[in-house]
Protein backbone atom coordinates (compact mmCIF):
# COMPACT_ATOMS: atom_id res chain seq x y z
CA UNK A 1 0.00 0.00 0.00
CA UNK A 2 1.19 3.46 -0.88
CA UNK A 3 2.07 5.79 1.98
CA UNK A 4 0.23 9.08 2.30
CA UNK A 5 3.34 11.15 1.52
CA UNK A 6 3.98 9.12 -1.63
CA UNK A 7 0.38 9.59 -2.78
CA UNK A 8 0.61 13.32 -2.08
CA UNK A 9 3.90 13.52 -3.97
CA UNK A 10 2.34 11.80 -6.99
CA UNK A 11 -0.66 14.13 -6.83
CA UNK A 12 1.64 17.17 -6.67
CA UNK A 13 3.62 15.94 -9.67
CA UNK A 14 0.38 15.30 -11.60
CA UNK A 15 -0.96 18.76 -10.76
CA UNK A 16 2.35 20.35 -11.75
CA UNK A 17 2.16 18.66 -15.15
CA UNK A 18 -1.50 19.66 -15.48
CA UNK A 19 -0.51 23.24 -14.67
CA UNK A 20 1.69 23.24 -17.76
CA UNK A 21 -0.78 21.44 -20.05
CA UNK A 22 -4.17 22.90 -19.12
CA UNK A 23 -3.72 26.58 -20.14
CA UNK A 24 -3.27 25.65 -23.78
CA UNK A 25 -6.48 23.58 -23.69
CA UNK A 26 -8.78 26.28 -22.29
CA UNK A 27 -10.08 29.00 -24.59
CA UNK A 28 -10.53 31.79 -22.04
CA UNK A 29 -7.73 33.23 -19.93
CA UNK A 30 -9.98 33.87 -16.94
CA UNK A 31 -11.17 30.26 -16.93
CA UNK A 32 -7.59 29.02 -17.27
CA UNK A 33 -6.56 31.21 -14.34
CA UNK A 34 -9.40 29.81 -12.23
CA UNK A 35 -8.42 26.23 -13.04
CA UNK A 36 -4.73 26.88 -12.35
CA UNK A 37 -5.54 28.58 -9.06
CA UNK A 38 -7.77 25.66 -8.10
CA UNK A 39 -4.79 23.39 -8.75
CA UNK A 40 -2.68 25.71 -6.57
CA UNK A 41 -5.25 25.52 -3.77
CA UNK A 42 -5.27 21.72 -3.87
CA UNK A 43 -1.48 21.62 -3.91
CA UNK A 44 -1.22 24.11 -1.05
CA UNK A 45 -3.71 22.24 1.10
CA UNK A 46 -2.04 18.87 0.51
CA UNK A 47 1.41 20.31 1.30
CA UNK A 48 0.11 21.88 4.49
CA UNK A 49 -1.78 18.78 5.61
CA UNK A 50 0.74 16.11 4.71
CA UNK A 51 4.23 17.61 4.56
CA UNK A 52 3.78 20.14 7.36
CA UNK A 53 1.81 17.47 9.28
CA UNK A 54 -1.14 19.71 10.00
CA UNK A 55 -3.36 16.65 9.63
CA UNK A 56 -2.36 15.73 13.20
CA UNK A 57 -2.92 19.27 14.52
CA UNK A 58 -6.10 20.46 16.23
CA UNK A 59 -9.05 21.18 13.95
CA UNK A 60 -8.89 24.92 14.58
CA UNK A 61 -5.36 25.09 13.14
CA UNK A 62 -6.32 23.01 10.11
CA UNK A 63 -9.27 25.32 9.55
CA UNK A 64 -7.24 28.50 9.93
CA UNK A 65 -4.46 27.41 7.61
CA UNK A 66 -6.89 25.99 5.04
CA UNK A 67 -8.84 29.25 5.13
CA UNK A 68 -5.61 31.18 4.67
CA UNK A 69 -4.74 29.10 1.58
CA UNK A 70 -8.24 29.68 0.19
CA UNK A 71 -8.08 33.45 0.83
CA UNK A 72 -4.70 33.73 -0.91
CA UNK A 73 -6.00 31.81 -3.94
CA UNK A 74 -9.23 33.83 -4.10
CA UNK A 75 -7.28 37.08 -3.87
CA UNK A 76 -5.03 35.98 -6.73
CA UNK A 77 -8.06 35.04 -8.82
CA UNK A 78 -9.77 38.34 -8.05
CA UNK A 79 -6.63 40.21 -9.08
CA UNK A 80 -6.47 38.32 -12.38
CA UNK A 81 -10.18 38.94 -12.98
CA UNK A 82 -9.77 42.68 -12.40
CA UNK A 83 -6.81 42.80 -14.76
CA UNK A 84 -8.80 40.88 -17.38
CA UNK A 85 -11.69 43.34 -17.11
CA UNK A 86 -9.52 46.46 -17.39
Amino acid sequence: MMARLDATWLLLIGLAIATVVVPSLLPRALLANAVLLAFAAVKGRRIVLDYLDLRAAPAVWRGLVSTWVLVVVLFAWLASAVIALI
